[in-house]
């Protein structure tokens, strides 16, 4: 017997850097097979690819790009795109000769209701949409719109913060429920046989932050932890537009490197190698409603957090981060927690992280699906 197949229509593609969406979509293979959706790129970027591309036909994960006409996100053109996104996944469900269980729409696609009897329509909202449409200077009444409507579509939503719970509930959705992000803690199990990053050449100790570096993050906090004379390691992409001045001036210091994107399976390698991951994000309504994977991951390898004070920290509620305003206060904390480096700690982050994987984020939308 067929198992039961999620359509998961992602906000990032494969390809990018490992999202809450592809780390879900991942660990819910323990229940079904999934096929995952890019969201859709445009003909311009796409290298000459005019039609969409299916992958894994036959494999538990099977992998969707679809293709749509150039200025997609525009008015008059984007009224197009959900007609368009859908045809295409019905046409890979056709090559897969596969009916879904589930279509999970992770960004306001436009992707939920009329995909048949018995399919179950749910959201995942992994951010608050309208702040970060205010945030990329999107149509933010659009985006209202397209919240109205799926909080009539969905059967269930699951939300990825105590407060983007409440304001989906406000709007009168149907069955929604906190599902926070997760950590691949497999990923850290033998930590100990893990070669450190070869490309790290700092002294220790070493602070760390991972992932994208852009307008979420607050820049006067790195400069007090480098001011410290703590190393302080940045791995992730960043957004040109952030600070390109004093982005430049903070990792020309000595005891600064930037070293870009890297790949999401490397990041044991550079976990490694760090005393104390840093979560320094701006307080700012997007932030406040986020949940940052990277604090997660940094106590997924054992290694103590500071934080700004943000509502998934409070939530998570653990001494295992340490929770600072202010830039004086943050690089007090990192200089503190770098002090302590208990071995028996170690053990004890590892072991809290677990009881907040993807595996177990997974069990849980599952259960809410009727999947186990």
């Amino acid at each position: 017997m067929a198992r039961p197949l999620l359509v998961f229509c992602a906000g990032t593609p494969w390809e990018g850097l490992a999202g809450s969406d592809r780390l879900l979509a991942t660990a819910l293979l323990r229940h079904a097979d999934v096929l995952f959706v890019d969201p859709p790129l445009s003909v311009l970027r796409s290298g000459g690819q005019l039609t969409p591309k299916l992958t894994g036909i036959g494999e538990p994960m099977s992998h969707l790009v679809t293709v749509v006409p150039p200025f997609h996100t525009r008015v008059g053109v984007r009224q197009a795109v959900g007609p368009i996104v859908r045809r295409q996944i019905g046409w890979a469900l056709s090559k897969l000769d596969r009916r879904p269980y589930a279509v999970v729409d992770c960004r306001l696609g436009g992707l939920l209701g009329g995909w048949g009897e018995g399919v179950r329509d749910v959201l995942y909202a992994t951010d608050d949409f309208v702040a970060g449409a205010q945030l990329m200077g999107l149509d933010v009444e659009h985006v209202r719109t397209l919240e109205a409507k799926s909080a009539r579509l969905a059967d269930l939503v699951a939300c990825v913060s105590p407060l983007v719970e409440e304001h989906w509930a406000a709007l009168g959705a149907r069955d929604v429920f906190a599902l926070p992000n997760g950590v691949n803690t497999a990923a850290y199990a033998d930590l100990a046989n893990v070669p450190p990053a070869a490309d790290v050449d700092l002294p220790g100790p070493i602070a760390g932050v991972v992932g994208h570096l852009s307008a979420r993050i607050d820049m006067d906090l790195l400069e007090a932890v480098a001011a410290q004379g703590i190393s302080l390691l940045l791995v992730g992409p960043v957004d040109p537009r952030w600070e390109p001045e004093r982005f430049a001036a903070l990792v020309e210091r000595k005891n600064v490197s930037w070293l870009g994107r890297k790949p999401y399976e490397e990041m044991p390698a550079y976990l490694k190698v760090i005393d104390v991951g840093l979560t320094p994000y701006a307080d700012t309504q997007f932030n406040r409603a986020s949940f940052p994977l990277k604090t997660l991951e940094y106590l997924g390898a054992g290694r103590s957090v500071v934080s700004t004070d943000l509502p998934a920290t409070r939530w998570l509620d653990t001494p295992f981060i340490q929770v600072a305003t202010g830039p004086a206060e943050f690089a007090a904390a990192v200089v503190a927690a770098v002090a302590d480096p208990r071995p028996e700690l170690f053990e004890a982050r590892r072991a809290y992280a677990e009881g907040h994987s993807w595996p177990a984020r997974a069990d849980r939308l599952a259960k809410a699906l009727s999947l186990q």
